[in-house]
């Protein structure tokens, strides 16, 4: 039963009946709009004629909701049923009115509302009636009517009962499951609410800038435990009711409650009885991260507590909710038998990320959605700076050019869109979790931070989070920040260029005798340009003459600079700092090419990657032949940094896999693939060992006979073992790959699948199983993730994205997809980061007319904007 709070003791049963009668006769349309004072101002009498001619309509029509009315003070109660799925709940909400109004207008998605009233300061009830309660369900709200106008300036109390099934899928107040070891299931709730899904768990004023105080009360089974933002303050034994601290001032998507059987190996770290061994690196680092946090920032951590928990069924990597951060648990947990140093690096990247948000995105947070990358752009870039200062050995600044790569490849794409965008609607807000927002919001960052310089970048934004604290902002409030030593320039409009026009830049770099001639234009790898943009480029070049990094803003179409007689190289976007493709005219190229074979440790390893980088961006926008850029990766066989080398293996890679899905001859003697030269440990340092698993990888997959047999013998002793021997971490998923070629091995790893209890583990052997030649049993794994038993839900886009990196298997991903397209959407939500990620990786793999023309028909039923590129 819905639990009612202390002052609500007198009412009746009749006046519960009378309730039910009201709320089936207030059913009406949605024709309102925002009341007008004069609506507003007419209080009890006009309140009353309305009631008697039954006639209310739905006072509001916009998506956002009005601002006369904001939330002070939520007064939460729950009372999740594990065994039936449901909960029931009530809220007292402090509000502010601003305007005389009869309405509050409020968000609530799916839930049963079965009574709402409004009392006064004193708790006193407005009215002995029933309130009516007219819904929204097109813009997810509820607008409640009360008989007494609520006049400006006062305060009031909106106290409203409801219910609902714990919601399928990943959003809101959801199931969720996990698997003993014995085989037993057990139940468990959990929240995510970002960005607009805490409705579905309670009525609330669902948009950032409503941030208010939360007091939480959970009720619970003896057998769970209940966590939630803030600490437990009190427990009331009787009916075992959890009473949380009242929390910080905070917007509604950060709320979060769990409610589980789990148990913390410490303080701080919660996951699965069976899992705990797995928690100790996670709880090492996030001591680590909140104290290099501590410092950068130069702000104390806000709360009390910092929970970490790893949750079964889980769509997205983590959530930073305020001092209960959410994971899945591949990003949480670490297995040391069978987890890779990069499951490692991923682990620790998650958590920094989701400790920035503490500060970027929990302590100051955008005013709307349309600035979700003030979030998510600084929490991407935290990873790097905060993993780099706490974990040097882990090299993570090699990979930061991978990010900017990534952000380059979509951004080049007509279809990107600007790091600010307009976003009203749910689905509209979903698709703002994008590529842009993360990762150009990050590499944008780096550019801005290596322009202004370590110092001022972080004195500026110290600056912006102690200014803003508890409070919502904007762009102007960052730059704002950011340039108060910068008095000669204008940071607004440099930054201005690259917030709010969709794109890249492409310099294109002439030599002149002593003079660099520059001109930029939007880099485009499929239309022609169609518009002219211009932004303010820092840029930064190197020669060959000193060691210098000179600077140069440009902020027209055309420019110059002047570089002197003697030079014979130059290098533009020194260690790929600035975001932005350079393209170097009348034999810039042939002078890079030149050097690269000569002497190519003259160019830092950053230069070398964004020189192969550009090279083959240049060829899939025609700006380059093909040979040109084969060329340039010819010294390849001279390279013995990493990530140059992972560089242009990748692009050969790519190529080998489109000939490969044509069936023509094959590319192996222009891989250069350094098989052999590998050993099959996990010894090294961590860039040795990421080449190590690239390398080996690639072998296999072109059937390289040495590896085929070390892999196939390793695979065979790990059987014998009945998978008591651990494989070297970094080719486990090598191994499994190979070894699940043949009936036997793959029926053998899909039960090692079904009873493994790491989660880095079972995505090594999904991948191996993925990578099956027999497409009956790839459509068997398919079947598999409708199901959501043996392959979880919350991995079947990523089970997809599998299928269709196999040859074999592309065109069978594409056809579920097709087929299963409805399911798809109402699993993960249309504008989801798993829909994207579902339609780019069936598409993305395409290279003919006749697939675009396949796609175009199908067009995902015109419920998405998508483009399709053709390598």
């Amino acid at each position: 039963n819905c639990c009612s709070s202390n002052i609500f003791q007198d009412i009746s049963s009749t006046m519960a009946l009378v309730s039910l009668f009201a709320l089936s006769l207030f059913h009406v349309f949605l024709v309102g709009s925002q009341p007008n004072s004069s609506q507003q101002a007419s209080g009890h009498q006009g309140a009353q004629s309305l009631l008697g001619t039954d006639n209310l309509s739905f006072p509001w029509s916009r998506l956002r909701l009005p601002r006369y009315i904001v939330p002070l003070h939520y007064r939460l109660l729950l009372h999740p049923d594990l065994e039936n799925l449901n909960f029931t709940g009530s809220v007292q909400i402090q509000i502010d009115v601003q305007n005389n109004t009869n309405w509050v207008v409020l968000h609530s998605k799916g839930l049963q509302i079965s009574r709402a009233t409004i009392l006064n300061q004193n708790l006193a009830h407005l009215s002995e009636q029933v309130l009516p309660v007219l819904h929204n369900p097109s813009h997810e709200q509820i607008g409640i009517f009360s008989p007494r106008v609520l006049s400006s300036g006062q305060k009031y109390f909106l106290y409203i009962e409801f219910g609902a099934k714990l919601a399928e899928g990943f959003y809101g107040f959801y199931k969720s499951t996990y698997r003993t070891s014995s085989g037993e299931t057990r139940n468990l709730a959990s929240t995510h609410f970002e960005p607009t899904s805490a409705r579905m768990a309670f009525p609330c004023f669902d948009e950032p800038i409503f941030k208010a105080n939360f007091s939480v009360r959970i009720r619970r089974s003896p057998e769970y435990i209940s966590l939630s933002n803030m600490p437990v303050v009190s427990v009331s034994n009787d009916l075992i009711e959890d009473r949380f601290a009242a929390s910080v001032k905070m917007s509604t998507y950060l709320v979060a409650f769990v409610i589980c059987d789990f148990k913390s190996v410490t303080v701080s770290i919660y996951a699965a009885a069976e899992k705990w061994s797995q928690t100790n690196y996670a709880l090492e680092v996030a001591v680590k991260m909140l104290d290099f946090y501590e410092e950068y920032f130069n702000i104390r951590y806000p709360l009390p507590k910092q929970d970490l928990i790893a949750i079964p069924d889980f769509q997205s990597g983590a959530m930073e909710n305020w001092g209960l951060t959410t994971y899945r648990e591949t990003s949480l947990l670490f297995d040391p038998p069978t987890s890779s140093i990069s499951d490692k690096l991923w682990v620790t990247m998650v958590i920094g990320h989701e400790l920035a948000h503490q500060w970027f995105g929990n302590l100051v947070t955008m005013k709307w959605w349309n600035d979700i990358w003030l979030n998510e752009g600084f929490a991407r870039y935290m990873e790097y700076i905060s993993v780099e200062a706490t974990y040097p050995e882990l090299k993570v600044d090699e990979y930061l050019l991978d990010t900017c790569f990534a952000a380059v490849g979509h951004d080049s794409l007509n279809s990107s869109r600007p790091i600010s965008s307009p976003a009203e609607n749910p689905t509209q807000i979903k698709e703002m979790f994008d590529t842009v927002s993360y990762d150009k919001g990050a590499c944008v960052l780096h550019m801005l931070r290596h322009f202004l310089t370590d110092d001022v970048f972080q004195s500026g934004i110290v600056r912006y989070l102690r200014k803003y604290s508890y409070k919502n902002a904007h762009n102007q409030d960052l730059w704002d920040s950011l340039a108060n030593v910068w008095e000669h320039l204008d940071l607004t409009a440099m930054m201005n260029t690259w917030t709010l026009q969709k794109g890249i830049p492409l310099v294109t770099v002439t030599r002149k005798g002593s003079r660099l001639l520059l001109r930029q234009d939007r880099f485009l790898r499929t239309f022609p340009h169609l518009f002219s943009f211009l932004w303010h480029i820092p840029l930064t070049y190197k020669t060959d003459v000193s060691s210098t990094i000179h600077r140069h803003l440009m902020t027209t179409q055309t420019d110059s600079i002047h570089i002197g007689e003697e030079v014979s190289w130059v290098k533009v976007n020194a260690d790929m700092t600035g975001y932005y493709v350079v393209h170097y005219e009348d034999g810039g190229w042939d002078e890079i090419n030149k050097l690269l074979r000569e002497n190519h440790t003259a160019l830092s390893y950053k230069d070398r990657s964004h020189l192969i980088h550009n090279a083959f961006q240049l060829v899939t926008a025609g700006h380059l032949p093909i040979n040109k850029a084969l060329d340039l990766i010819g010294y390849l066989r001279y390279e013995s940094h990493t990530v140059p080398l992972l560089q242009g293996l990748g692009y050969l890679e790519a190529f080998y896999r489109l000939i490969e899905k044509r069936h023509e001859p094959e590319l192996t003697q222009n891989l250069g693939v350094r098989g052999q030269e590998q050993t099959w440990s996990d010894s090294g340092s961590v860039s040795e060992r990421r080449l190590r698993s690239e390398v080996l990888s690639l072998a296999c997959h072109l059937d390289d006979p040495p590896c085929l047999e070390r892999a196939q013998q390793s695979f065979k002793d790990w059987l014998q073992s009945n998978g008591t021997l651990n494989l070297p971490t970094d080719v486990a998923e090598i191994v499994y790959t190979v070894g699940a070629q043949d009936n036997d091995g793959w029926t053998s790893l899909l039960h090692a699948y079904n009873n493994s209890l790491s989660a880095a583990q079972k995505h090594k052997i999904l991948f191996a199983l993925t990578h099956s030649r027999d497409t009956n049993k790839l459509e068997r794994l398919l079947e598999l993730g409708v199901e959501g038993k043996v392959i979880r839900s919350q991995d079947l886009s990523s089970l997809i994205l599998m299928v269709a990196r196999n040859p074999r298997g592309y065109q069978l991903a594409w056809t579920f997809v097709k087929t299963n397209w409805d399911m798809l959407v109402k699993r993960f939500q249309l504008g989801s980061f798993c829909i994207r990620n579902i339609l780019i990786g069936t598409t993305g793999h395409f290279s003919s007319p006749k697939e675009l023309t396949e796609v175009n028909i199908f067009n995902f039923k015109g419920s998405i904007t998508w483009c399709l590129c053709i390598l």
